[in-house]
């Protein structure tokens, strides 16, 4: 429990921060687009600082030994890592708090843990690397539960078996990213799923919440990657069966990929893997536009090229993460393979953006994914998360949503959604602010796109401000055809959105499998279905 602990409040580990050069960057491009000098910083309390409630439950001694009452782990365990959650936290608002944090060493620990729960009528909240963006994890509870125990996976963190045969490995839930890829590296094996979270996020959390990797084509969602699940649920134990496909009715696993911990707690998973690449190229390419740049950007998706990845940065995102400077849209485009060469498919990538007018960033000599505009791009990817907790505590509101939408609608989404969501910051904010645009991923039938919304905010109503915005963006986004998320999840936050985005019949069936699973609602009650 106390070696590289994940931050209370912030992105990251302790003493991982923004550097002194990242966070000028950052501040000068704010000075510039707010018109302002300076900002009103404000300090988040320090550990010792925090009020949190006395613990209103305590684990029976046959439990004890994997559960915990320490102030850092309950603080740590109260918020995920939105804007909002980043407000309260430096507000020092750590009302939420669990009573309990439990660290299980297996799946006999975690069917203990809930058997326990449900006699003391305590929610229970599953907990990986505590990423979510859209209130996933917090314990935001009505009068029907007595207390709070969040389960912490992180001690499930082995690859079991390895099926090198079948390019396969079974895998424990709580497995962080790079401890993953390590166990993996030995066998010439890699699961090649990156999200921008992977330093700080589980597999089991990657399942749960059905979220988005590395790949911007093709092996887009963790789903492409599960071959079967273990759960453990309020009423037992869940084993899928193992193989490559099969068409014996609905399908188990896809029941529990994105049911974000509602259903039962995800214990291991057979993950189908790849060779490690050997191959690689790419760069990146100008266009004069962002809808110049989407249209190269459908030739090829709809070529069947399958880029590993071919994302779009609209200007003004390209100036904001260094990688252009306002006057162009910019495509990062990059193919690998552990099989074979990967020029061919890269050529005519490349002559498709040409057919377009794009204009490849010229050569240097160097890795043309790892220098220049890709290399900057990627960096600035890697590293944003961080910039959140420092630009927060100046009131600066600098958030995400993204969604995704056919090709036939997606530059009247595009205009729509933009619109709505600048309308809302100067509404909001009383003055203009910024709304940019990439996309993350791409599908032969449409894109995801991916915005960015940035307004000088007043500390003492950033909430206010937050959700007027946030409001604005989702109804926006709902009304013109969209999904309220494409690999975020729904969460808390998203809700008032799913729920006018799912059929009726389906929410009441959801409703049916969580009594069914879960018939006491002990599991993180309020994301995507009430208790």
């Amino acid at each position: 429990m106390t070696e590289a602990r994940l931050k209370h409040f912030g992105w990251g580990r302790v003493g991982e921060n923004l550097s002194p050069a990242e966070e000028d960057f950052a501040l000068g491009r704010y000075r510039q687009s707010f018109g302002v000098d300076a900002f009103e910083e404000r300090t988040p309390p320090s550990l010792d600082q925090i009020t949190l409630r006395a613990p209103r439950i305590a684990p029976p001694p046959a439990l004890a030994a994997i559960c915990t009452t320490d102030r850092f782990d309950r603080a740590q365990h109260t918020y995920g890592k939105s804007f909002l959650d980043y407000v309260r936290g430096l507000a020092g608002d750590y009302a939420n708090a669990p009573d309990l944090v439990a660290y299980p060493r297996d799946a006999g620990d975690i069917a203990a843990l809930l058997d326990w729960a449900g006699g003391v009528d305590a929610a229970v909240i599953p907990f990986g690397g505590g990423s979510s963006v859209v209130g996933g994890v917090e314990p935001r509870l009505d009068g029907k539960y007595q207390a709070a125990l969040t389960i912490d996976l992180r001690n499930l963190d082995r690859v079991l078996e390895v099926d090198k045969t079948s390019r396969a490995a079974r895998i424990e839930g709580g497995t962080f990213g790079p401890a993953l890829e390590a166990q993996l590296k030995p066998h010439g094996l890699t699961l090649r799923h990156f999200p921008q979270s992977f330093e700080y996020s589980t597999l089991g959390g990657w399942i749960a919440t059905r979220g988005g990797g590395h790949f911007a084509s093709l092996y887009t969602h963790i789903d492409d990657f599960v071959e079967s699940l273990e759960i453990v649920t309020p009423q037992g134990r869940i084993e899928t069966r193992r193989l490559p496909g099969s068409g014996a009715g609905p399908s188990p696993d896809r029941m529990f990929i994105g049911s974000e911990g509602i259903l039962g707690i995800i214990t291991a998973a057979w993950m189908r893997l790849q060779d490690r690449p050997r191959f690689r190229g790419g760069g990146a390419v100008r266009f004069k536009d962002l809808f110049t740049a989407a249209r190269a950007l459908r030739a090829i998706s709809q070529a069947g090229l399958y880029p590993s990845n071919c994302r779009i940065l609209d200007p003004n995102e390209a100036r904001n993460t260094g990688a252009g400077d306002g006057s162009a849209a910019v495509m990062v485009l990059a193919f690998e393979s552990g099989d074979h060469e990967i020029g061919p498919w890269l050529k005519r990538a490349l002559e498709l953006c040409a057919d377009h007018g794009g204009t490849p960033e010229a050569a240097d000599g160097g890795d043309a994914t790892r220098d220049g505009a890709a290399g900057m791009w990627r960096n600035a990817f890697i590293r944003m998360p961080f910039a959140r907790e420092r630009m927060v505590a100046r009131a600066i509101i600098g958030d995400t949503f993204e969604t995704a939408i056919t090709w036939d609608r997606f530059e009247s989404f595009h205009d729509k959604v933009k619109a709505a969501t600048e309308r809302a910051i100067r509404d909001a904010a009383g003055r203009p602010g910024q709304v940019t645009c990439r996309f993350t991923h791409v599908y032969p039938d449409g894109p995801a796109p991916y915005f960015s919304f940035h307004a000088l905010g007043r500390h003492g109503a950033l909430i206010e401000q937050w959700h007027a915005i946030k409001a604005a963006a989702s109804d926006a986004l709902i009304a013109a055809g969209g999904t309220i998320t494409h690999h975020h999840a729904v969460g808390r936050d998203h809700r008032p959105w799913y729920d006018r985005q799912r059929p009726p019949l389906f929410a009441e069936a959801l409703r049916q499998a969580k009594r069914a699973l879960d018939p006491k609602g002990l599991l993180n009650p309020g994301v995507l279905i009430d208790p």
